[in-house]
């Protein structure tokens, strides 16, 4: 539940792609999100199934590297500032924020569901962080938000050693609110969201910032060190090295 304005200032910062037409955006249309307004409800939907609806991070991420791999120092920073704007807008954002899961979560949009006031899951959702796989760190608040929801031995299996877990795990760790049947998954979870949605606006913007408050201030410096070790994780061997054998193999 939110604004559409809110995914128009997360688009530039290049998380997602923006249809470049004036049709496109007179109907809130991107090339990598859907995004529709109905019943006092904003649904933004991930929409790459040719990339198994993966966030368009790599595409920013591998035109840092031409073919003789020189790093440019201006556009990791910038690349650090758009990590940042983007969790900051999750962590200030002042409506509720509901993610549903329905198939394979992966890397940031994991991250970020510690973020998330509500995550509801089908049956066949997986959740996979991978950071460390890739030679990263954590990211979207999460070294923050996982051990607290999650507990800190449970967090640091998908931290720090890339654990995949069913809904039903992440249910019964706290990071998944309730897990569905996937044929019932949308039936069910957009009835609750109708009925929220009629829930009187102002209490629930005031509700949720009571809730919030005190963890803001934590939550912005704890993306600000997360993004800033995400920047030197770039400089790092390991990571260059997983990124060339990646762009080596897409090539093949």
């Amino acid at each position: 539940m939110g604004r559409i304005e809110l995914t128009y200032k997360l688009v530039p910062c290049g998380s997602f792609t923006r249809e470049m037409t004036d049709s496109a955006e007179s109907k809130g249309g991107y090339k990598t999100i859907l995004v529709t307004t109905k019943d006092k409800i904003t649904k933004i939907t991930l929409n790459r199934p040719h990339k198994k609806n993966a966030w368009d991070w790599l595409n920013a991420l591998l035109p840092l590297f031409p073919p003789s791999f020189v790093i440019t120092l201006i556009r990791l920073v910038f690349k650090r500032d758009i990590c940042g704007d983007l969790i900051g807008h999750f962590i200030d954002f002042p409506k509720p924020l509901i993610a549903l899961v329905n198939g394979h979560a992966i890397g940031l949009g994991v991250a970020l569901l510690g973020l998330c006031d509500i995550v509801y899951a089908s049956d066949k959702a997986v959740f996979q962080t991978r950071f460390t796989q890739l030679g990263l760190c954590p990211e979207g608040c999460s070294s923050h938000t996982f051990p607290k929801i999650m507990g800190a031995t449970k967090a640091n299996e998908m931290l720090i050693f890339n654990k995949k877990i069913t809904a039903e795990e992440a249910c019964v760790q706290g990071l998944v609110t309730e897990v569905f049947s996937d044929s019932a998954f949308q039936g069910e979870v957009w009835t609750r969201l109708k009925a929220y949605a009629n829930l009187p606006k102002n209490s629930l913007a005031v509700s949720k910032q009571l809730i919030r408050s005190g963890e803001k201030e934590i939550l912005h410096a704890v993306a600000s060190r997360e993004c800033d070790l995400l920047v030197k994780r770039c400089f790092a061997a390991e990571f260059l090295n997983i990124l060339k054998n990646f762009v080596q193999k897409s090539k093949l």
